[in-house]
């Protein structure tokens, strides 16, 4: 059974969602010069707004102009808790500044006053997938450790703007895309010197693992930060959780699952989580010739500064092994063995519910911790009916699936404490720019050549989901 305070509600990032991307002092943020995409081809960092392209977040589905409206939406649907990032140069413009952009921080007392009026918790992220561009181009991001200065003034002017508003907050946005080459530009932002596709390999294993061990220390002195001065905060961490089941009951493949478990999703973890790095981090930057910086001050900060709760997203499962390049599939940030117990998404993404349970099973007997999945959901093609309804039946059974995959995880005894599914409200996709690729229970008005009127629509989802969260979760 679901805790009565369970945390129902939806998610969203500021780059994929708000829009307004130039509005009211807001800077250049990197996915403001990231372009379009398909699944065939790769977004461009192109480095500047370049003519002749379509940059889809500078519009967005324009949260900025439609937030009382989605808001609305989201109370309609009985919200307990609402995802959202701040996007940091809608704050500090270059992300340098020593005096923050005021009409960026009044717009977010706006969206958190609206969000209080109906009763709905924020959940807030401070760093989804975006940095200033300044920060990106002139100190190449988070590979420059005066970054996480940059990022602590930040941190300390949203903190204590919006102390009495904001309760729970996530530091970084699935920090172990770090680990990726898809996240030099998407999350450490190393984009100094760089136009391209933004999959394309740029830096090496000892750059990526330095980067992210920025971030750690930054995410650390935040939490210690909010336990010091605000303790009334919630602070968490999230990743997002990839479970690699072995191909085949071949030894090896077990033991190679079990190393990428522990490389993908427990080596952010366990730092986050437990306070420093695990045991196997040795064999592993061993293996990839890393040889990190580490100061005695950032040992003593990510001991002092675990998390409260722990965050992740869940879409799919992936099957690892010694088997060759075959039958293989793609998915969140990643991609494996395709599983033939398996369906797959529109987009090629393996289903798998019962993974859910299994990753949260194996996250709280790892932590003993509370728990939140703040992304879970299906991106798919929607088709607006003639008399203006849209009938997705795939996205409700995919939800349902899943819903009931997580009242068992809580019956196995897992402290679940909410769920926030992916794209409440349709926004742009991450990976490849789309808009066609929905996963809102609100369908908006905005397609992937830019048009649109963005009226908003609900989904038969919109209704079901109601009903789930009315019910806590028993009406499923």
């Amino acid at each position: 059974m679901f805790r009565e305070d369970f945390l129902w509600g939806g998610a969203t990032a500021a780059n994929q969602f708000e829009g307004a991307w130039d509005v009211d002092g807001k800077g250049p943020s990197i996915p403001d010069v990231c372009t379009n995409g398909t699944r065939e081809r790769s977004k461009l960092f192109t480095g500047t707004v370049k003519p002749g392209y379509l940059y889809p977040s500078h519009e967005a589905s324009d949260f900025y102009h439609h937030y009382q409206e989605d808001i609305a939406l989201l109370a309609e649907m009985g919200y307990k808790c609402f995802r959202m990032s701040i996007n940091w140069s809608r704050i500090f413009p270059t992300g340098m500044e020593k005096e923050p952009n005021e009409k960026g921080l009044a717009f977010y007392d706006k969206v958190f006053d609206e969000c209080k009026k109906y009763g709905i918790e924020p959940l807030v992220t401070l760093s989804h997938y975006e940095m200033p561009l300044a920060l990106g181009m002139q100190k190449n991001g988070w590979l420059s450790r005066e970054t996480i200065e940059h990022f602590m003034h930040y941190v300390e002017t949203v903190f204590e703007r919006f102390k009495d508003k904001v309760k729970y907050w996530i530091t970084f946005n699935e920090i172990n895309a770090g680990q990726m080459p898809i996240g030099d530009i998407i999350s450490t932002g190393m984009v100094k010197g760089y136009e391209g596709p933004i999959d394309g390999i740029r830096h090496s294993e000892q750059e990526r693992y330095q980067a992210l061990h920025h971030q750690f220390v930054a995410s650390a002195r935040t939490v210690r930060l909010a336990h010091k001065k605000y303790p009334q905060f919630k602070v968490g961490n999230m990743l997002t959780f990839i479970v690699a089941y072995p191909v085949n009951c071949d030894p090896e493949n077990v033991l190679l699952a079990q190393r990428y478990m522990q490389n993908m999703n427990w080596y952010c973890s366990d730092v986050q989580v437990k306070g420093a790095y695990p045991y196997y981090a040795t064999a592993m930057w061993r293996d990839k010739n890393v040889i990190l910086n580490i100061t005695s001050k950032d040992i003593e900060d990510l001991q002092n500064g675990t998390v409260d709760f722990m965050t992740f997203s869940y879409y799919m499962s992936i099957c690892v092994g010694r088997e060759g390049e075959k039958d293989t599939v793609s998915g969140n940030l990643t991609g494996g063995f395709k599983n033939p117990y398996l369906e797959a998404s529109d987009w090629g993404w393996q289903i798998d519910p019962t993974g859910i349970r299994y990753a949260l099973n194996a996250a709280y007997d790892r932590y003993h911790v509370p728990l939140m999945i703040v992304e879970n959901g299906l991106g798919a093609f929607d088709t607006i009916e003639e008399d203006g309804s849209i009938h997705d039946t795939y996205r409700i059974d995919y939800m349902r699936r899943h819903i009931r995959q997580m009242k068992l995880a809580t019956e196995d005894g897992v402290d679940l404490m909410g769920y926030t599914n992916w794209g409440c409200i349709d926004l742009v996709s991450l990976t490849t720019g789309e808009m066609r690729k929905r996963y809102g229970q609100v369908f908006v008005d905005k397609y992937d050549d830019g048009t649109g009127t963005l009226e908003r629509r609900k989904k038969d989802s919109f209704y079901w989901y109601r009903d789930v969260i009315r019910s806590n979760g028993m009406e499923i």
